[in-house]
Parts: structure tokens; C-alpha cells; sequence
């Protein structure tokens, strides 16, 4: 068991690759990006992958064959030779011969893969034979182990998923749900995502297989898949983020971040939306987030305006404008789309540039509560009265019976 552990300790800590890690990594500034520092960041098939979205994400340039040089140097350290034939055709010889196919080195390895899959196969076919439940869990998790080595993300899910029914224990369920989420966020299946993140808690409300590592692991998994579903209030809430005395230690390690949540929650909007304006080129070059930036960045300002909005009951725009850094024009636009979909009760004076508020006549809804509960509360004695007198009398309604 131990031996299963260690082989597979490395691999499933590509979660963090996906999420966050220990706080010595090394800070991303909002310049722009250095990819061998963002590089720095990962390991194995997830470092050659986001390599290869940064890439293609530059469209040309130094930043696009620096990505490349270093994504091939990364997979000659592994045994995926379908990627790295990918890698190469991308790289179309700008790179010089030393960055070129290589045919050697992958029929040797394409050549050892045929190798182990064999001796896999007849030793997990002699676990089967023999009826030993652990050692054919074993077999699965290296046969998804050798799958996913190899790119072949679909066998090694399907490899992983058979060790269920060969579990014996809530860490053996644990480790089957990790190692499947892993693959699931490489493929993209965030409905998976969820599903095994449910199955690990849900697992260890029975036994004690979820220590914090792998608890935090899971709540990232977990917070991807919403992300990717844009349900951004469950990916992030500002209880687990400003307010988390263990998460503000993350956030020490990126100033950027640090400073624009605490500049929103502080209402100077102005700075905040100069920090997300910084780190926008380097967001749209992550892998998971990219999708998500322009949707983040519009909720972000609307969200701001309307926290800006909310306390007055009139608002100079002039002076709005001046403190969002943009012109009355364009601001008054944007008010009017808020207000058209009903986010601001508000009405704006084109002509005096001042936003009023629309606050319901409170003296008039006071009077309807008192009316509503005055109605309600006669109803209730009414009811009261005439369940007494049904008692008093003696009076209980028989069923009728069938002659």
C-alpha cells in the first residue's frame, strides 16, 4: 500500500497545478508575464499544457518559442510521444535542429511503453486469477498511472474509476476520487469534477481519509468546477477570501490580488480597477480563466457602481466619473444599462449630470404591513374562536359509514 502511495503521491499533486500550492512559489507580477517563471510554477503533463495555451494564446513572437522550447524540453522528460510529436509540428523548425523530432528517442519510448503495458496486463490478469482485492486495485491505479504517463486520458479515467470496487478503506475511496478528478480537469469533464469532490467528502464524513492537504485540494477542484460552470459566488466568497485568516497568507504572496479585494471592499474603486487592469493580460493567458475575464471584469465594475450608487440619494456624475478614471458620457451609458436591468433604482438628470435615487414611499409600505398583519392576525383569533366552540360543544366530525 505504501509502495501504490508513493508511486502515485506525484502525480496526484498536479491538483495543486490546477489550483494553489505552498506559499513558496513564486509570485506572477501584473507586468508582463515571464513565462519561465509561470513555468516554474508546475510539473509534467500540466506545465506542458498551459506552456502550450500560452503559445498559442501569443500568436507569434519571442513569448510564443520560448513556451514551445521549454513545453519540449518538459515532455523529453516524460514518455508522451504523442504529445511531443504536437509540440514539434508546432514548433516547424524555428527553433533550430535541436528542437526536431527526435524519431530515436520516441520509438524508444513508444517502444518501452508496449513493454510495460505487457507486463501490466499479465500481472494484473494473475491478480484476478488469484481473487486478491488489493493487489487488483493496484493494478488498476498503475494501469491509469501508465494511461495517463502516455496522454491517453480516457483509459486512464476509466483505469481509475475499477479501483472502486476493490477499495477496502475510506483512504483507498479517497485516493480513487483524486486521481479521477485529475484526469476529469484534464479532459475538461467538470461535470466529474464535482461528482468525485461529493464522493471524497461524502466519504469522509466516515472515516478520517481527509486530511487539510487533500481537503484543500478537493474545495480547489471544487471551486474549478464552478468556475468553468460560472457560478462565480460559490467559486469565491468573500468569507473564504478576505476575510480567512489562512487565506490571507496566499494573498501576501500576490500584492496585486492583495490589494485590489481589500481597495473593493474599502470602496476605492478607482485603484482596484487599475490592479485588474494590470493583471488582465497575464489572466487571459490561464488556462481556466481566460473563458472568464471579460465576464469577471464587467460583473467587477457593475458591482462597483452600483456599491458606489447605493448609500445617496443623488450622485453628481461628474464626481462619479472622476473617481471610476472615466468620462460622463460613458458612465452615463453604463448607468443606463444597469438601470434598464433593474440593478440600480434610479433615474438620471441628462441635463443637471446628477443619478436620483428611486427609494419606495416607506411611510405607504408601513401602512400595507400593518394592514397585512392586522388581516392575518384577525384570521388566526376567528379560527382560534371557532375550534373553542367545536370543543365546548362536544362537536367531532364521524366519516360517514357505507350501508
Amino acid at each position: 500500500m505504501e509502495a501504490d502511495d508513493e508511486s502515485t503521491g506525484q502525480m496526484i499533486d498536479e491538483i495543486y497545478a490546477n489550483g494553489d500550492d505552498p506559499p513558496s512559489r513564486p509570485v506572477i507580477s501584473g507586468e508582463q508575464l515571464d513565462v519561465e517563471a509561470y513555468a516554474a510554477l508546475y510539473s509534467g503533463r500540466t506545465k506542458v499544457v498551459r506552456l502550450l495555451f500560452i503559445a498559442e494564446r501569443c500568436g507569434g513572437g519571442a513569448m510564443e518559442l520560448e513556451a514551445l522550447r521549454m513545453a519540449y524540453d518538459e515532455i523529453k522528460k516524460g514518455e508522451n510521444t504523442q504529445l511531443f510529436r504536437e509540440v514539434v509540428q508546432r514548433i516547424d523548425g524555428r527553433l533550430g535542429p535541436e528542437y526536431g523530432p527526435d524519431p530515436a528517442w520516441a520509438e524508444a519510448v513508444d517502444r518501452r511503453a508496449e513493454q510495460r503495458k505487457e507486463k501490466l496486463e499479465n500481472e494484473l490478469n494473475a491478480y484476478r486469477t488469484n481473487l486478491i482485492k488489493e493487489s487488483i486495485r493496484m493494478g488498476y491505479n498503475d494501469f491509469g498511472d501508465f494511461y495517463y504517463v502516455h496522454g491517453l486520458l480516457g483509459d486512464a479515467f476509466k483505469n481509475y474509476v475499477r479501483t472502486r470496487d476493490y477499495c477496502t478503506t475510506g483512504k483507498h475511496i479517497t485516493h480513487m476520487c483524486l486521481n479521477a478528478i485529475l484526469v476529469s480537469i484534464e479532459m475538461g469533464q467538470f461535470t466529474h469534477v464535482s461528482s468525485y469532490v461529493s464522493k471524497a467528502e461524502q466519504n469522509s464524513q466516515n472515516s478520517d481519509s481527509l486530511d487539510t492537504i487533500t481537503a484543500a485540494k478537493l474545495r480547489c477542484a471544487a471551486g474549478i468546477a464552478y468556475l468553468e460552470a460560472k457560478k462565480y459566488k460559490l467559486a469565491a466568497r468573500k468569507n473564504k477570501v478576505i476575510d480567512n485568516i489562512n487565506f490571507r497568507n496566499f494573498l501576501e504572496l500576490v500584492p496585486e490580488v492583495r490589494e485590489l479585494i481589500h481597495d473593493f471592499y474599502s470602496s476605492h474603486y478607482a485603484s482596484c480597477l487599475d490592479y485588474l487592469g494590470s493583471l488582465k493580460a497575464n489572466l487571459l493567458l490561464d488556462i481556466h480563466l481566460h473563458d472568464h475575464v471579460e465576464t469577471l471584469y464587467e460583473q467587477i465594475r457593475s458591482k462597483a457602481l452600483i456599491q458606489y450608487t447605493h448609500p445617496f440619494l443623488s450622485v453628481d456624475l461628474h464626481m462619479m466619473a472622476n473617481a471610476f478614471k472615466t468620462t460622463v458620457a460613458g458612465l452615463e451609458k453604463e448607468l443606463e444599462a444597469l438601470i434598464t436591468d433593474n440593478q440600480i433604482q434610479a433615474r438620471i438628470d441628462s441635463h443637471n449630470k446628477i443619478l436620483y435615487a428611486r427609494h419606495a414611499d416607506q411611510r405607504n409600505a408601513t401602512f400595507q404591513r400593518v394592514l397585512q398583519t392586522g388581516d392575518e392576525f384577525d384570521r388566526d383569533v376567528r379560527a382560534m374562536l371557532l375550534r373553542a366552540n367545536l370543543i365546548k360543544h362536544d362537536y367531532n366530525q364521524k366519516s360517514l359509514r357505507k350501508v
